[in-house]
């Protein structure tokens, strides 16, 4: 079977979202933009995903490890998937027309409970100052938002193909 191994599919996954979390850092503060709650709370699920993703790797390369770096791998599946279902949604928002929905309810829900919290342990972090619905800077046309819909698809995918390719059987480690 030919193609890339799972341990260059993990590591490449970590790289990625390792570069998404810095490249949020870097625009949050030279574009002078105002990250909202999903914003904040995507920030950490590729933190969570660059985290687990290198631990796949690490464990993915050594035997007594891989089933220990294949259950590590499969957490990037439901955090991936949670990260589509934030970016879809902020996308949805900012497709509306102004004015016409808000991420700002009455009563705040579980992942602004959260991202608040964090604010308020690590501001230059997870501080989020800004609405759901402003599409902020557009890269190429698209809103970060966006990108991160297509960064969390990247990361499903890769995870699944790295777990397919890991399985016994198929000779690729």
């Amino acid at each position: 079977m030919t193609g890339p191994s799972p341990r260059l599919l993990w590591g490449l996954m970590a790289g990625g979202c390792a570069l998404a979390v810095v490249s949020s850092f870097v625009m949050t503060d030279w574009l002078a933009l105002d990250p909202c709650h999903l914003c904040i709370f995507q920030r950490l699920l590729f933190m969570v995903l660059a985290v687990l993703a290198l631990g796949a790797a690490v464990g993915s390369g050594r035997t007594g490890a891989a089933v220990l770096g294949g259950l590590i791998g499969a957490l990037t599946l439901p955090v991936s998937a949670t990260g589509i279902g934030a970016a879809a949604y902020q996308s949805w928002l900012q497709m509306q027309p102004p004015e016409s929905v808000s991420c700002v309810a009455g009563a705040p829900g579980l992942i602004e409970q959260w991202v608040e919290w964090l604010g308020q342990q690590a501001p230059a972090l997870f501080m989020a100052t800004g609405f759901c619905e402003d599409e902020g800077a557009l890269i190429l046309g698209l809103s970060l938002a966006n990108w991160a819909l297509l960064g969390f698809g990247l990361c499903l995918g890769a995870g699944v193909l790295a777990l397919v390719r890991s399985r016994p059987g198929t000779g690729v480690r």
